[in-house]
């Protein structure tokens, strides 16, 4: 933990301190940015309070008396709940804004953790409690050099997979081999297990036609088409080298099993490139002028050109999510539809541009590239764009 940093942070953003507090291990944001072992376990409430000017405090429990001994600060104790409330009022003071792990209407879920029965207590005591939200992706999803570079690493690997994915599909109908979306999947991971790459813990997206309109589909060995010619199809796939701080690549590319791809199918895959591209101009022109961009913005310059091509019913999801060190960071999401993100986008973050148009029934769209903001204010994709179908060849 950078204690300087924190309080500089709330200077710079005019909040009088940071009050972090956890409960079974409920807020895992609380030990990444304060350094905490969080699989140690918690079995009474700690609070840790620091001011933006000033010597931090730490309130625990005498059952758990060591408890945040590795932080800096006085340390507080307490027993019945009485003494709790009162240690509390005392530490905190008169009247100030205190940032949380608390959202106004859930807006950002992803910082929305510390209870509404807890936020109670502080207001009770004449405290206005404000979002944390920003300070948290300023201290928990900003990148570091050695982050962006694992992130480069793992880009060429998993865009060389992605290829070598298409190419399995199309080798297997010329050689008149049965192949299915779940053995490409499988495929795909086993090649990430040769090349040093995790993952995590969900599938990738393997789908062929109507299968990808459900833009979560997971290929099971049961029900898994078996691929042929004249089909769509949308792999997405992400993962991370196998090292401690490394960061997440997600990608996902759409191709056609022949040469002459549907109409409709062009037309939607051209769609939500263009919106890619549209929202990566906007980030683009927002730093290059100098001025605040926020993730619900881009969400709207993205799903705009969606809208006007009359596909706007059938994008169902945000425009993008943060990317850390899980493939879904604590970061500001391009989001305007699910919630409205009003992070603002900063140097040092990562996040993905992910449109998609899902037909149900019948086909899917999706193109999605990784972004990242230079510490210089740049804005720039690692790896290949897709700008076409990629097509299978079979004959």
């Amino acid at each position: 933990m950078n204690l300087k940093a924190i309080q500089e942070a709330l200077k710079d953003k005019g909040v009088d301190g940071w009050l972090f507090y956890d409960f079974h291990n409920r807020d895992h944001l609380a030990y990444r940015i304060l350094g905490l072992d969080f699989n140690k376990m918690t079995s009474r409430r700690w609070f840790y309070y620091i001011p933006a000017n000033g010597e931090p405090v730490r309130l625990v429990h005498r059952v758990e008396m060591s408890k945040l001994d590795s932080l800096p600060g006085k340390k507080v104790y307490y027993h019945p709940w009485v003494e709790l409330h009162k240690s509390l009022r005392e530490i905190l003071g008169g009247p100030k804004t205190i940032a949380m792990q608390y959202s106004p209407l859930n807006n950002i879920p992803y910082t929305s953790i510390v209870d509404a029965g807890t936020v109670e207590l502080i207001r009770s005591f004449g405290h206005e409690v404000v979002a944390s939200s920003d300070l948290v992706q300023l201290f928990e999803a900003i990148i570091d050099e050695n982050g962006y570079q694992s992130h480069l690493k793992a880009c060429d690997i998993i865009q060389k997979i992605k290829n070598e994915a298409f190419d399995r599909i199309g080798a297997a109908i010329r050689e008149g081999r049965k192949v299915t979306e779940y053995e490409i999947a499988m495929f795909i991971l086993k090649r990430f297990e040769e090349e040093g790459i995790d993952p995590g813990h969900d599938m990738p997206i393997v789908g062929a036609n109507d299968h990808p309109a459900n833009p979560h589909f997971e290929p099971a060995e049961k029900g898994s088409y078996v691929f042929k010619k004249g089909d769509t199809v949308l792999i997405d796939l992400w993962g991370k080298l196998k090292q401690p701080g490394s960061i997440y690549y997600d990608i996902t590319w759409c191709g056609y099993i022949g040469d002459k791809p549907p109409a409709k199918y062009v037309e939607i895959f051209n769609t939500v490139r263009d919106a890619r591209v549209a929202a990566v101009k906007f980030v683009r022109k927002c730093f290059a002028e100098g001025r605040p961009c926020y993730g619900w913005e881009v969400d709207d310059a993205c799903r705009d050109v969606v809208k006007k091509a009359g596909y706007g019913d059938y994008f169902v999801h945000r425009t993008g999510h943060s990317i850390g060190e899980e493939v879904h960071g604590n970061g500001v999401n391009i989001d305007n539809l699910e919630t409205k993100d009003e992070r603002q986008l900063v140097p040092g973050i990562c996040f993905s541009i992910e449109p998609g148009i899902y037909l149900e029934g019948e086909m899917a769209a999706r193109s999605e590239i990784d972004l990242f903001i230079t510490l210089k204010g740049e804005a720039v994709v690692a790896g290949d764009e897709q700008s076409e179908l990629v097509l299978i060849g079979v004959d």
